[in-house]
């Protein structure tokens, strides 16, 4: 079993304490998604663990708690947010440089191979068009290279939420995921500055990829099994988007606790 910790909330940076105790303890209570009394009890004994998949966007309140995951002998890989977008979009998470400096601090811990950098959503706005994404994207890998194995990228998926809050906040959202040609292009940049710092590149869910960037898995059973000597079998998460192609897991987080309050976040309330 692969935990996922956690699509539905920055669990690292928020939840770093109760994570701890459950995996202490051997197991977590999770409630469903849509029915919050439906709780579900997961186990997090080693033995029924093959993996742990952190997500975060703010890594550091977890780094302190890392050292006893590492003794504990529970595999893990890290899949780390950076847009280096404006405020107003992005109103509490880490500034670039400490988000930066936070790459470094995990790869010192665990090594480049076990980081993956995200940059997600990709988002056409006024002031965050082709040209932005494309230097963006570029100054980021420079500087995440030695520090991140492989580069996710993902286009913005128009929730309704996600929609609301972007009108409410005086931004117009028409046309922020990108065309199919918009998506190439980009995809065709981020492919050519990725190769410069000799990082790897995937995209995730997309299904408008430039011949240079192969759709990919953000949790991903080969990645695991080069790592770790593990004999995961490929099993689609039934969970998840058609165009997601996710290694299948068990989420551990829940929906609406995350206080980086980004406009765009799909799983914000």
């Amino acid at each position: 079993m692969i935990i996922s910790a956690s699509r539905r909330c920055d669990l690292p940076a928020f939840h770093g304490e109760e994570f701890m105790a459950a995996l202490r303890a051997g197991a977590i209570d999770v409630g469903h998604p849509f029915r919050p009394r439906a709780a579900r009890r997961v186990s997090l004994r080693r033995q029924d663990v093959d993996a742990i998949v952190f997500w975060s966007r703010d890594v550091r309140p977890f780094l302190r708690h890392l050292p006893e995951v590492e003794e504990r002998g529970y595999p893990s890989v890290f899949l780390l947010t950076l847009t280096a977008y404006h405020r107003p979009l992005e109103p509490a998470v880490p500034e670039t440089g400490e988000a930066l400096a936070a790459f470094r601090r995990l790869e010192q811990a665990v090594g480049r191979q076990r980081i993956a950098w995200r940059y997600d959503p990709v988002l056409l706005l006024p002031g965050l068009d082709a040209g932005f994404h494309m230097a963006n994207f570029a100054r980021l890998a420079s500087r995440l290279a030695a520090h991140a194995a492989r580069a996710i990228v993902s286009f913005f998926d128009p929730y309704p939420a996600a929609l609301r809050r972007l009108r409410r906040a005086g931004f117009d959202p028409a046309g922020a995921s990108g065309s199919p040609r918009q998506q190439a292009e980009l995809l065709a940049a981020f492919a050519a500055a990725a190769a410069r710092e000799g990082m790897g590149i995937q995209s995730c869910a997309e299904d408008a990829e430039g011949a240079a960037v192969a759709s990919g898995k953000c949790i991903d059973e080969e990645w695991l099994n080069g790592l770790f000597g593990l004999r995961l079998a490929y099993r689609k998460d039934p969970g998840q988007r058609a165009l997601c192609r996710c290694q299948r897991s068990v989420d551990i987080g829940s929906y609406g606790d995350c206080a980086h309050g980004c406009l765009y976040c799909y799983a914000r309330r």
